[in-house]
C-alpha cells in the first residue's frame, strides 16, 4: 500500500510541477507525513526529479522546442548548485532554508506582478552575469531544500524572454542537473531509502510525461495565474506547517 500511496504522490506532484513548479509542495509534505524521515524524502525527490525532470526535457527536445547548446548552457550552472547545496545541507538549520524559501517565492511573486514578462517572448537564452547568478543560486537551493525551485526557474526564465513550452524544457534541465548534483550527495551519505525513492521514481516519471503534454496544450495567458497560485500555495504551505 505504501508503495501505490508513493507512486501516485510522485504522479500528483510532477504534474504540477512540469506544468509550474512547485511539486515539492505535494511530495515533500506527503512523505514527512508518512513517517519518512526528512534527509530520505528529500534525497528520493531528488533521485526521483533526476530522472523525470530528464524525461519531460528529452520529450520536449524530440519536439525540437529547444536545443541541446541552450542545454548546455543552464546545465554546469545548475549542477554547480545542486553539487554545492547538497554538501552545504547539513551545515545549515532547516529554519534558515524557509527563511530563505519565503524570502526567495515573496519575491518572484510580487516581480510577476510589477514585471511585464509573461512568457509572450521567444528569445534565444543568453545568459548574463545576472541571470546566471539566479540560475546556480536556485540550483544551490534546490540542492538544500527544493520546494519551489521549478516555480522559481520558471520565473528567471519568464524574465530572460523564454516563451513557455521552452522555459518548461529548460526548467526540467535546470532541476535535472541541480537535483543529478544533490543526488550524488544524498547516495554518498547513505540517506536514500530506495524502496521509497523507486516507488515515487516511477510515479515522478509518469506524472513527468502528463505534464509535459498538458503543457503543450496550455494557453500562455493561463500561465502566469497558474505560477502565482503555486507560488501562493508554496508560501502558505512552507509559513503553516513551520509556525
Amino acid at each position: 500500500m505504501e508503495f501505490i500511496w508513493l507512486f501516485i504522490i510522485g504522479l500528483i506532484a510532477n504534474v504540477l510541477g512540469t506544468l509550474a513548479g512547485g511539486g515539492g509542495l505535494i511530495s515533500l509534505p506527503a512523505m514527512l507525513l508518512m513517517g519518512i524521515p526528512v534527509h530520505s524524502a528529500i534525497g528520493a525527490n531528488k533521485v526521483s526529479n533526476t530522472v523525470s525532470s530528464l524525461s519531460s526535457f528529452i520529450v520536449i527536445y524530440k519536439y525540437k522546442e529547444i536545443t541541446v547548446k541552450e542545454a548546455l548552457i543552464v546545465m554546469p550552472l545548475c549542477l554547480g548548485g545542486g553539487i554545492s547545496g547538497g554538501l552545504i545541507a547539513s551545515l545549515l538549520t532547516e529554519r534558515t532554508m524557509i527563511i530563505i524559501a519565503v524570502v526567495l517565492l515573496s519575491f518572484a511573486l510580487l516581480s510577476s506582478f510589477l514585471g511585464s514578462s509573461d512568457f509572450n517572448g521567444n528569445r534565444p537564452l543568453v545568459v548574463n552575469k545576472k541571470s546566471g547568478f539566479s540560475l546556480f543560486g536556485i540550483g544551490f537551493y534546490d540542492g538544500v531544500f527544493g520546494p519551489g525551485s521549478g516555480t522559481l526557474m520558471m520565473y528567471v526564465l519568464s524574465h530572460i524572454g523564454v516563451s513557455y513550452i521552452r522555459a518548461v524544457g529548460l526548467a526540467r534541465i535546470a532541476i535535472f542537473s541541480s537535483c543529478f548534483g544533490a543526488s550524488i550527495t544524498y547516495i554518498a551519505t547513505g540517506k536514500i531509502m530506495w524502496a521509497v525513492t523507486i516507488a515515487l521514481l516511477l510515479g515522478s516519471v509518469s506524472g513527468a510525461q502528463i505534464g509535459v503534454h498538458l503543457a503543450r496544450k496550455i494557453k500562455k495567458e493561463y500561465v502566469k495565474p497558474l505560477l502565482r497560485m503555486v507560488t501562493i500555495a508554496l508560501l502558505i504551505q512552507i509559513v503553516v506547517t513551520n509556525l
